[in-house]
């Protein structure tokens, strides 16, 4: 049986046997009381009597970036055997981090996507940093306070550690004796709260972030090369989420990776299966690549286990939602049109964490996060369609910092340019649109509606779409064509309503089908008007001229018809787009303007496939397909989401409502001079409305602002954005 010795600065000698690459392995634990003469009696004493000596927190050489050193203490440990090898760990440690890291990666992915990592400390643990810099991480170096004692960590790049400060500080370490590199656990520092509080991961030597560490550590995850379970049940105390253990277990039946990188280069060296091949890093490479291991990833805190985490990004329908913002109330003493255009510029803001969903099916819980832009839709479509792309993209960044695997795009930013199609392209995790869940849930509130106004046979009724040609309009024409079969579809795009008519009549022979460029000389035969425009300043839909008892369902947000055009015809029932319920005892954190538990159908379609592990692209561009429409409403089914009770202007309808509508419904069927009586008159009502869809109207005046008021809000805005920096 091969045997390794491995010495310890400070920790209880103990003796193990393991099974490591398929062979038995003894492995001493050595204790040297932090003496150095005792480590170099080890040494004299153990050689020739075991396969390998590890030196466990005793480096020859301090690394820092491109910065080497040789320790003062250290560097002649290893000469003293002249028959046995002595490692440190050094040839090996910065692969095996690298790898791990990639490794954990694959295991749980995301777990490390754009995280802000300390690093406590950097020394010796180049591998870890590298690998985190390419996760997109933001790194940061406790060196300075924990060997320095300087107050709080420079907030410098990996880069410039490497570049400016690595020399100076490798200088001044390597003279220091091991035990001060390497401190033994002896509580926390309360005057070390800050760093420890900006960082997502704490990655580096278990002992010194024992150590250093502030008591409460709550949503942290630490990344480090061994652990023990007392160590565990320390960190899992102080609140932290993950443990992530890089260094392969020299047990295969070991579930917790408490070897540290000198004691797997020692037994690595033990099993070499050339006594004679040299201890250099071409030697193990070959040994590492047959290593068949995973990181172990241990969460502490059960709770939080196995959560589905995706994100959602919506923005401000009009500046009305910025004045509202607590943070920005002081907004409504300066000119609307100052606070919109300025406010279009703000970087994407967290707003809130959404928890509680949970599958009655499966029992897959989710929590979301909730991102909000600072562009109103008019100011999306004033800057070219980068401008939202690149605030899209910090968002994304920002989710996945968060831990989310997809992202929706809510409202207005998956309308601006393709439709999501480039945001996915420049993002790293899923994204999609919501259009699916949409269209599935415009479809299914509006047969309620339609059913609840007195309809027995949809069969025999007729539907208009206005916005046919659209990425939401074009995949409800199809589907209603299948149920409704008289389709009247409406475009400002007349070679594309001639490809889609074409398209559905193959798809559905039989289904009758009109196109039209307007609305107004088809809509008075139609039981129901679905309206999916992108429009501003115009008017979608006259309705003094829809039939009486007609539905209108609304799909745009900000939607296409006003509260008052809608007072115009109390027999209509207008109602937004389905809006759903998703299980659990969800809560948003924030107002999104819907009652309590009731989620928009392109939030509801993010959450719903984080419920169900879906996390990939799934509807972008503008052409959604049918299929994904009928797989996104089976999965709706599967984790029971249901349709939220029909709304009207924020407003639930209730069935005393529905009743009163349908009864002056038939009474004017039943007497059309009255009718056409009524028409008259609230078409000339109609006339005194301003054209406007979306809010936004057809002309409108600007607005003055005083050379103060410009420089108040532009200087407290940039007070602002210099404070979240």
């Amino acid at each position: 049986m091969k045997q390794i010795a491995v010495l310890h600065l400070n920790r209880p000698e103990t003796t193990e046997t393991v099974i490591f690459m398929g062979q038995s392995l003894q492995i001493r634990h050595l204790n040297c009381n932090n003496d150095l003469e005792k480590v170099k009696w080890f040494i004299t004493t153990l050689d020739g009597q075991v396969d390998a000596i590890a030196l466990h927190g005793m480096p020859a050489e301090l690394t820092l970036g491109p910065a080497k050193r040789a320790h003062a203490q250290g560097a002649t440990l290893a000469a003293i055997a002249k028959q046995t090898p002595v490692v440190d760990g050094r040839i090996i440690r910065a692969g095996l981090e690298r790898w791990g890291i990639i490794l954990a990666d694959r295991a749980q992915p995301g777990i490390f996507s754009r995280k802000r990592v300390l690093m406590t400390p950097g020394i010796n643990h180049n591998g870890m940093a590298r690998a985190f810099e390419k996760h997109g991480g933001t790194i940061r170096y406790a060196d300075p306070f924990i060997y320095f004692h300087l107050p709080q960590v420079p907030g410098v790049g990996l880069r410039q550690t490497r570049n400016q400060a690595a020399p100076f500080t490798l200088d001044r370490l390597k003279e220091l004796p091991y035990a001060e590199l390497y401190p033994v656990v002896n509580g926390h520092s309360a005057a070390t709260q800050a760093p420890f509080a900006w960082a997502d991961v704490i990655a580096g030597d278990i002992g010194t972030i024992r150590h250093f560490a502030p008591e409460t550590l709550k949503r942290k995850t630490i990344v480090v090369e061994n652990a023990t379970e007392a160590d565990l049940a320390d960190l899992q105390a102080r609140g932290v989420d993950i443990v992530v253990t890089l260094m392969p277990a020299l047990n295969e039946a070991a579930d917790l990776g408490q070897w540290s990188a000198a004691t797997v280069e020692a037994a690595l060296t033990a099993l070499r299966p050339d006594p004679d091949a040299p201890l250099n890093e071409d030697t193990y490479l070959d040994m590492m690549a047959d290593l068949e291991w995973t990181p172990a990833i241990h969460t502490l805190q059960p709770e939080n286990a196995d959560i589905n985490r995706f994100a959602f990004v919506i923005h401000p329908l009009s500046v009305g939602f910025i004045h509202s913002h607590r943070a920005f109330r002081w907004t409504k003493y300066l000119p609307d049109s100052l606070v919109e255009a300025v406010a279009a510029y703000l970087p994407p803001l967290s707003i809130s964490r959404i928890t509680g969903g949970q599958s009655p099916t499966t029992g897959q819980r989710i929590e979301g996060h909730l991102f909000s832009l600072g562009a109103t839709p008019r100011q999306m479509m004033r800057h070219g369609e980068r401008f939202t792309y690149d605030r899209l993209r910090q968002a994304a960044h920002m989710a996945e910092r968060k831990g989310a695997r997809i992202m929706g795009l809510g409202a207005f930013t998956s309308v601006v340019g393709d439709a999501g199609i480039t945001v996915a392209h420049e993002a790293d995790i899923a994204i999609t649109s919501g259009n699916s869940l949409t269209v599935a849930a415009t479809l299914e509130a509006a047969k309620q509606a339609v059913i609840n106004m007195g309809a027995t046979d949809l069969t025999k009724g007729k539907v208009m779409i206005i916005g046919a040609t659209g990425s939401i309009g074009s995949v409800c024409s199809r589907l209603l064509a299948q149920a409704i079969y008289d389709v009247v579809l409406v475009s400002i795009e007349p070679e594309r309503l001639i490809d889609l008519k074409r398209t559905i009549q193959a798809e559905t022979p039989g289904a009758q089908v009109a196109i039209a460029t307007r609305p107004d000389e088809l809509i008075g035969d139609c039981d129901l008007i679905v309206t999916a425009t992108s429009a501003f300043g115009q008017r979608i839909v006259d309705i003094t001229k829809c039939k009486p008892g007609a539905v209108i369902c609304d799909v745009a947000r900000p939607p296409d018809i006003s509260p008052a055009e809608a007072a115009l015809r109390p027999d209509v029932l207008v109602i937004e787009s389905g809006e759903v319920l998703i299980p659990g005892d969800i809560d948003f954190g924030y107002n999104i303007g819907l009652p309590p538990k009731t989620a928009y159908a392109c939030l509801a379609e993010t959450a719903l496939l984080a419920m169900d592990g879906r996390f990939e692209d799934y509807t972008l561009g503008r052409n959604i397909s049918v299929e994904r429409v009928k797989e996104i409403y089976r999965l709706f089914k599967k984790h029971q989401f249901q349709i939220a009770d029909l709304r009207s202007f924020d407003v639930v309808v209730t069935e005393e409502q529905f009743a009163e509508k349908r009864k002056l419904a038939a009474e004017l069927k039943a007497d059309p001079a009255r009718f056409a009586q009524l028409q008259a008159e609230t078409g000339a009502r109609l006339a005194q409305i301003p054209v406007q869809a979306k809010g936004v109207k057809s002309s409108r005046k600007n607005s003055g602002s005083v050379v103060f008021a410009i420089a108040a809000g532009i200087g407290g805005l940039a007070l602002l954005l210099w404070r979240r920096r």
